[in-house]
C-alpha cells in the first residue's frame, strides 16, 4: 500500500474524514511504520496505542481517532486523547508521503481541534521532532505556541500547546 499515488486530478473536496475502525489498524500501523523509517518518531515509540485503538481512543468519550480517506485509500490519520479534565493531546498526525502538501494535514487538524472544542477542553498539547518543519509550520498556522524543547538521544522534540479559550482558532475555517 505504500506506493499509493494520488491521482493527477486529486481534489481535497473528495476527502472524507471519518472515525477510524478496528479494520483500519493495519493501514494505521503502516502509516506509523513509514514515519519511523523517515525518522519522525522517537526511538522508544512503539505505536502500541494503534494496536489497542478501540480501548485507547474510544472507551473514553473524550478521546477519538480519525482517518482521512480518499476514494478507497486511507491517506492520513490523527488522534486525540484526553489527558485530564481540561486538556487533550493530539497524537499520530500522519499523511501518506505521496499525498502530502494537499491540505490533508490541515483538514485533520481542524477536525481534531473542533472535537476538542466540542468536548470543552481548555488546552491541547502535542509534540513533534524538530526535523518536521512542515508540521511545525502547520501547528503555527493554528496558533500553537512552543512551550519547550527536549533533547533525547541527540534528537530534539518540541512541545506545543494551544489555548482553546482564545479566539485564535475561530478564524481557521
Amino acid at each position: 500500500m505504500s506506493n499509493i499515488q494520488p491521482p493527477a486530478s486529486f481534489k481535497s473536496e473528495g476527502l472524507l474524514i471519518r472515525t477510524a475502525l478496528e479494520s483500519d489498524v493495519g493501514v494505521l500501523r503502516e502509516l506509523f511504520e513509514n514515519s519511523k523509517l523517515e525518522g519522525q518518531t522517537r526511538d522508544n515509540d512503539t505505536g502500541s496505542d494503534l494496536e489497542f485503538l478501540m480501548s485507547g481512543y474510544f472507551e473514553c468519550k473524550e478521546s477519538g481517532f480519525w482517518v482521512a480517506q480518499y476514494e478507497e485509500w486511507v491517506v492520513g490519520m490523527i488522534g486525540v486523547q484526553r489527558i485530564n479534565e481540561n486538556s487533550a493531546e493530539i497524537r499520530r498526525l500522519r499523511v501518506r508521503d505521496t499525498y502530502r502538501r494537499n491540505g490533508i494535514g490541515r483538514k485533520l487538524m481542524l477536525h481534531a481541534i473542533e472535537f476538542c472544542k466540542e468536548k470543552q477542553f481548555l488546552k491541547v498539547v502535542l509534540d513533534v521532532r524538530i526535523e518536521r518543519a512542515p508540521a511545525i509550520e502547520l501547528f503555527d498556522t493554528f496558533g500553537f505556541l512552543n512551550s519547550r524543547h527536549r533533547e533525547t538521544d541527540g534528537r530534539t522534540t518540541i512541545d506545543f500547546y494551544l489555548d482553546l479559550y482564545s479566539d485564535k482558532t475561530d478564524t481557521l475555517h
